[in-house]
């Protein structure tokens, strides 16, 4: 049975994963949007652990080269998904930080706003470290301090399965949502006392609404978030839909009580999500699509980006394929690749694209400011930092302003 477990647990890591590819396609965009990009903090959301996403230094490294060419400042970046253990984590985090540190000056690890403001102006990479599973911890809370000394700016409780702390999303697919347990309120605790973000993605409905409730009553006033999240609401009228939907998507109700809280909602230009819809290639288009939907139902000031990014999925595709029954989602991802839907919309080859689609349908520079990392920092600086968002709304034009004064000089030099 333990040995069971653990296949389960790899192959929700390997499928977490599969879902973008070094090969997606690059849209044309206007001089414009591109220049727009480059001069806006983009934070984005890359999915990648070491032996399943890559495996050469190099990979990391030109994926990120090509972030940074293109304008995007950072990275929510994940270093732990399904069952890991603290020592995974470690194994992991030292995997990332040796291919940083064979280029020491390209990179910033976050402890605050100002470390992302210093990213964008240098032209580095900030990495913000998120973990989408609790166990980590080994059963310890003691270490969520050397967590937050590492690093790690936000958790999820719960990914995919049945866990100590609450069920994911699969489990809830399937019937099985515990809700938010008595050890799951524990990890809440710890993560407030040292300012880690909630992040709810991948978790179970009614585990994910157990935890809303339980901050709403202990911590009135903290937000909590959804870093790479669907919006099921848009999906369920399409022409293919499936009867159930794709289990990872959200619904609207989730996300109107993260907006409420202060937090914010990503959607992830992820193909096989897309309910009904499994392109090649996900469009600028279906990606503003999702972010303009997410924009009417909670407000501007309350959505993100996120792409789940990683390299090429031929590998993992493939053992997903050949394991598809220990993976019980009844065949809704497999039926997914079948239809070529294996990657999604690199940052750094769709968002000028994206940046032209919004802004015809009215979107000003304001609102994708906000949209492409504006929101994220707000969220950041009161968890992180306990700056309250008036405070942070009444200096962030100030700060705009000389970030884009400093950036003119840097670059003029």
């Amino acid at each position: 049975m333990r040995a069971l477990i653990s296949a389960i647990a790899m192959t929700a890591v390997l499928v977490c994963s599969a879902q973008a590819d070094v090969n997606s396609k690059t849209w044309p965009a206007s001089d414009e949007a591109a220049q727009f990009v480059k001069d806006t903090i983009v934070i984005g959301m890359l999915a990648s652990p070491y032996g399943t996403g890559w495996t050469e230094n190099k990979q990391l490294q030109d994926y990120f080269q090509l972030a940074r060419d293109n304008g995007i400042t950072g990275h929510e970046m994940t270093l732990a998904a399904a069952d890991m253990s603290f020592e995974t984590l470690l194994e992991q985090h030292s995997r990332f930080r040796a291919a940083m540190a064979e280029q020491p000056d390209k990179f910033v690890i976050v402890q605050n706003t100002r470390d992302i403001e210093a990213a964008h102006l240098h032209g580095k990479t900030a990495v913000i470290w998120n973990s989408q599973t609790a166990t980590i911890l080994n059963g310890d809370l003691r270490k969520m301090a050397l967590l937050k000394d590492m690093g790690v700016k936000s958790i999820i409780l719960a990914y995919n399965d049945i866990f100590r702390t609450g069920s994911g999303q699969l489990a809830a697919y399937n019937g099985r949502d515990i809700g938010l347990t008595p050890w799951g309120e524990a990890v809440i605790d710890e993560m407030v006392r040292y300012g880690i973000l909630l992040d709810l993605s991948h978790t179970g409905s009614k585990t994910a609404n157990d935890a809303m409730a339980y901050m709403e009553s202990t911590y009135p006033g903290i937000p909590f978030v959804y870093t790479h999240s669907v919006p099921a609401g848009l999906y369920k009228n399409e022409a293919d839909a499936t009867p159930r939907g794709c289990y990872r998507a959200i619904p609207d109700d989730e996300a109107l009580r993260a907006a409420k809280s202060g937090g914010y909602v990503s959607p992830t230009f992820t193909e096989w999500m897309l309910d009904g819809i499994w392109p090649d290639d996900i469009s600028p288009k279906q990606a503003a699509d999702m972010i303009d939907y997410y924009v009417k139902l909670v407000g501007v000031d309350h959505v993100g980006i996120a792409t789940d990014d990683m390299f090429s999925t031929d590998l993992v595709v493939d053992f997903a394929k050949a394991n598809a029954t220990m993976y019980d989602d009844g065949g809704y991802m497999i039926n997914a690749f079948n239809k070529g839907a294996t990657g999604s919309g690199e940052l750094a080859k769709i968002l000028a694209a994206i940046t032209d689609d919004l802004w015809a349908r009215g979107y000003s520079n304001e609102d994708l400011a906000k949209i492409y990392g504006g929101n994220k920092m707000r969220v950041y600086a009161q968890v992180w930092e306990g700056i309250s968002p008036d405070q942070f709304d009444a200096d962030y034009p100030a700060r705009l302003q000389m970030r884009q004064q400093l950036r003119d000089h840097f670059y003029s030099r």
